[in-house]
């Protein structure tokens, strides 16, 4: 079965490598020493699996300690020829290819360590990372947050108010319904909800550095957090 490259960065693609290489020391299962197949998955993998990779975690430390050896301060950016790696050929290709055994003059010849980059490789390169962001971004929790906004006195516009509140924009967080409720003497609190992205919002660095600075403290004299809750 081949593996294809474009799915040694994700979870699924690693762990069918880690399962393809048990009681394997390379690609080929050769015990002696290191394959082209080799050079190319390990071109392909963006670091070293971690540690729920063993198998592969193994076979990348062994590839790169061979690497280094054949070609001191080379091993990084491996590539075949100055193309982009191809897929590990299956087992009935390999059959119908020439030996692997051969000559160490034969593989030096095809691993270009120091080649310029191919537009194509680049832009590899940027959709990798663009994906890896957009998967941290959809992983990242979410939480609701039910916030009490207290007003000067009874005489603050509690429109204004809500308004100097939601005018806050940044990226993950989303305002939500609100109430006024009754505090005594007159004075009225605004209770609003607001959901954010953990990884992007801090609510304590809104209170902080947005709603009870100016313009807002101009009605807001204090923020509480009421409820937190993981969503």
């Amino acid at each position: 079965m081949a593996i294809s490259f474009t799915d040694l960065h994700t979870e699924v693609g690693l762990k069918f490598l880690d399962e393809f290489l048990s009681g394997k020391t390379y690609i080929s299962g050769d015990q002696i020493q290191i394959t082209k197949d080799d050079i190319r998955v390990y071109a392909a993998v963006t670091g070293k699996p971690g540690a729920g990779f063993q198998n592969a975690s193994r076979w990348y430390e062994t590839v790169s300690s061979a690497l280094a050896v054949r070609f001191p301060g080379k091993a990084a950016g491996v590539k075949i020829g100055g193309q982009v790696a191809a897929p590990v050929p299956s087992a009935a290709e390999t059959e119908q290819e020439e030996p692997a055994a051969a000559t160490n003059e034969e593989d030096d010849d095809d691993l270009d360590l120091f080649g310029d980059e191919t537009e194509d490789e680049k832009k590899a390169a940027a959709d990798r990372e663009a994906s890896k962001a957009s998967t941290k971004k959809k992983e990242s929790g979410k939480s609701s947050v039910l916030l009490d906004v207290k007003p000067w006195d009874d005489e603050t516009d509690m429109v204004n108010l809500e308004k100097a509140v939601r005018s806050v924009e940044m990226e993950g967080l989303l305002w939500g319904a609100s109430k006024l409720v009754p505090v005594g003497y007159g004075i009225k609190k605004l209770q609003i909800m607001m959901t954010i992205v953990d990884d992007l919002v801090s609510v304590d660095s809104l209170i902080e550095e947005h709603l009870t600075v100016e313009p807002c403290n101009e009605f807001i004299q204090s923020c509480d957090i009421v409820a937190f809750n993981k969503i």
